[in-house]
């Protein structure tokens, strides 16, 4: 219904699918309680997150030098600057603890794929900056995920010193990313030899796919805790590379996998949400968010000094950065394993950052489409959407039925 009605209205449908999870949540009606899945929630997260994540590291082309030094900038300057500033607004502003308020700004670190990359599409956004978008949630994502995982065992005492941090950091992403460079390799030399046409074929490489997919993010998690949300990422950019333009038929079908998986995510996560969580955090939670997103324009700014960015892009990139799947995920867990665990303010956790992904995406979700035409960076044609820009390709996707009837029958 919230697909349905963005569709008919042109409301940002990342709004309405938050609405609806906190409608039918413990926030409205109590509909739906996400903890009766039990131990079950977790790796239904981890591997709906995965699919988004492969979807968006296969669709990932930083055409021009360009954007890929725009991209290097700004995870450099946030991943170094915005770590530190988002752990002092939610220490002074939100009353966090110093270890759980650097726990909290490695967690609001991502930029989620899952929010950006339907907002971007329905906005119709401009390729360059849609890409740039995009690729930031994609790194930052997993490497936040890992960073705030390591600060946590680090705040709780099994990690004895920074420079372990450092070198755990090192080992999990790079393992992750060499896992997924392997998997990614085998995927595409199996995916080459199969037909591309034929009444079975589209279902046959859907099924491939999301099986090595799902094996893979899961031994990844198994032999080193979140890393399998980097090996997702790296998998998606090596078949996609390795496939170019035959990547055409799965990429569509990925990618209404993927939307089945955001639309099943968003509502389900916010459902978890009370106001009892929200409430404590009063007008300096409110603050600090306000805070992220002024300090996020600060960084924008600096990272951008010496790039060939215009003012007015660089007011759109500093002002679209919501939060999403990843970041309600992490910080469910975490705020649980601090409540064990006895630390100060972990249940102030769960709510500053469920409170930054309600302020983020309703805020930005309701105003960024506004304020990419009064700079005129939207596309004017209808049919370059952020989508399929981000693959390269100036042609609208195939409607999901021309795709079920020609390769999933």
């Amino acid at each position: 219904m919230a697909q349905l009605l963005a569709q008919l209205s042109g409301l940002p449908t990342v709004v309405l699918l938050l609405a609806s999870g906190l409608l039918i949540g413990r926030a409205g009606f109590d509909l739906v309680d996400p903890e009766l899945l039990g131990s079950g929630l977790e790796p239904i997260v981890g591997l709906l997150v995965s699919l988004v994540l492969f979807d968006g590291g296969l669709n990932l082309r930083l055409a021009g030098r360009e954007p890929r030094q725009t991209l290097l900038r700004i995870v450099l300057v946030r991943g170094l600057l915005g770590l530190v500033g988002s752990a002092a607004l939610a220490h002074d502003l939100a009353g966090l603890d110093w270890p759980v308020a650097l726990v909290f700004g490695a967690i609001v670190l991502a930029t989620g794929p899952t929010v950006i990359t339907p907002m971007v599409q329905q906005m119709r956004l401009k390729a360059s900056l849609a890409q740039v978008l995009e690729a930031e949630g994609l790194v930052l994502e997993p490497f936040s995920a890992v960073l705030a995982a390591l600060l946590l065992e680090l705040a709780l005492g099994e990690l004895d010193s920074w420079g372990d941090l450092a070198g755990a950091l090192v080992l999990r992403i790079g393992g992750g990313a060499l896992a997924g460079a392997l998997a990614g390799f085998l995927l595409a030399a199996v995916l080459q030899r199969l037909p591309v046409t034929g009444e079975r074929s589209g279902m046959v490489r859907l099924q491939v796919t999301l099986g090595v997919l799902f094996l893979l993010f899961s031994g990844a998690e198994a032999l080193l805790p979140e890393a399998g949300l980097p090996a997702a990422v790296t998998a998606g950019v090596v078949v996609g590379w390795r496939l170019d333009t035959e990547a055409d038929q799965l990429d569509v079908l990925i990618r209404q996998m993927a939307q089945l998986a955001i639309t099943m995510l968003f509502p389900l996560l916010a459902a978890d949400v009370s106001w009892g969580e929200l409430s404590p955090l009063g007008w300096g939670g409110v603050g600090c968010v306000l805070g992220l997103m002024l300090l996020r324009l600060l960084l924008v700014q600096v990272a951008g000094v010496g790039l060939p960015l215009g003012g007015r892009e660089k007011l759109l990139l500093s002002w679209i950065a919501p939060r999403g799947i990843v970041t309600a995920a992490v910080a469910s867990l975490f705020a649980i394993r601090l409540e064990e665990a006895g630390v100060p303010g972990a249940s102030l956790l769960k709510g500053l950052v469920f409170l930054t992904i309600l302020l983020t995406v309703g805020l930005q979700g309701f105003t960024a489409p506004a304020l990419a035409r009064r700079l005129e960076l939207v596309d004017p044609e209808p049919e370059a959407t952020a989508g399929g820009s981000a693959n390269g390709a100036s042609e609208a996707a195939p409607e999901p039925g021309e795709v079920l009837a020609t390769g999933v029958e």
